[in-house]
């Protein structure tokens, strides 16, 4: 009888904790898919930055699950998102129906954030691209520069000064894909030295700067849905920062939500 006893308060001890855990997930204010695949470059930042995801989303409540290289997009799985981040992909990671799959979500009225390498993905696929807003062309050595806060209004945004010193790997970036992005930060070349040349074969790859304009984080509305790109990130210790965890927060509340502006 007391063998009995035990064994029914263990299963409403485990009952009581399924569910008081399932409560807790469904107040979550929103979950986002972390996407982290890659079919070209590895960044070895890519961890230090889940890790930082997983910290923002303890801090600020919000669900996040990481998707790993096997697993396959599906419309049925991005159901349950509200917003998809690519930490670093690099080149074509998605099949033709996962990417009517993600297509579809962002339709739906969903967002995406794209952290660094992200504008270093699936050049061919015309829609992405856009969806980024422009993709990246060529970066010179890693070196310090100073970065200058184009809106303060943006979320994350808020407390930071006009401008500050930053070291990272600064993307050069080929033309808009669409009109109306929304610039938010952006690199003084004064402050660096961007020239570079990447010896491809026969052909030498050039990179000059973008001149008195080279904005290196954005965001916009695309077919249906919201886009939040950040340049910054290559680093390993940038993702201790706090200046850049508020800023990469504010994003994906953005991305998420649609709300903060």
């Amino acid at each position: 009888m007391i063998f009995q006893k035990n064994y029914f308060q263990r299963i409403g001890l485990y009952v009581f904790l399924f569910l008081f855990s399932n409560l807790i997930n469904a107040q979550k204010q929103f979950k986002v898919l972390l996407i982290t695949e890659t079919a070209g470059w590895y960044h070895e930042s890519i961890e230090a930055g889940v890790v930082a995801i997983n910290e923002l989303a303890a801090t600020h409540n919000f669900e996040v699950n990481r998707q790993q290289n096997s697993e396959k997009i599906t419309e049925n799985k991005l159901k349950n998102y509200d917003a998809v981040i690519f930490l670093s992909t690099t080149y074509n990671i998605f099949d033709e129906s996962e990417k009517t799959a993600f297509q579809k979500f962002i339709q739906s009225g969903k967002g995406f954030v794209g952290i660094h390498a992200a504008s270093d993905t699936e050049y061919d696929w015309e829609w992405y691209t856009k969806l980024v807003g422009r993709m990246f062309y060529i970066h010179p050595r890693q070196q310090t520069a100073k970065l200058v806060i184009l809106n303060h209004d943006f979320p994350g945004l808020e407390s930071f000064p006009k401008s500050l010193l930053w070291t990272d790997e600064w993307y050069e970036f080929g033309p808009e894909k669409v009109s109306e992005l929304k610039y938010l930060i952006a690199v003084d070349e004064k402050t660096y030295d961007p020239a570079v040349v990447w010896k491809r074969g026969s052909n030498d790859l050039v990179g000059k700067g973008m001149g008195n304009f080279h904005p290196i984080s954005w965001y916009h509305e695309f077919d249906g849905g919201r886009s939040f790109y950040t340049a910054l990130g290559h680093i390993d210790n940038v993702y201790k920062n706090h200046w850049f965890l508020e800023h990469l927060y504010g994003g994906i509340y953005y991305a998420a939500t649609g709300k903060g502006l």
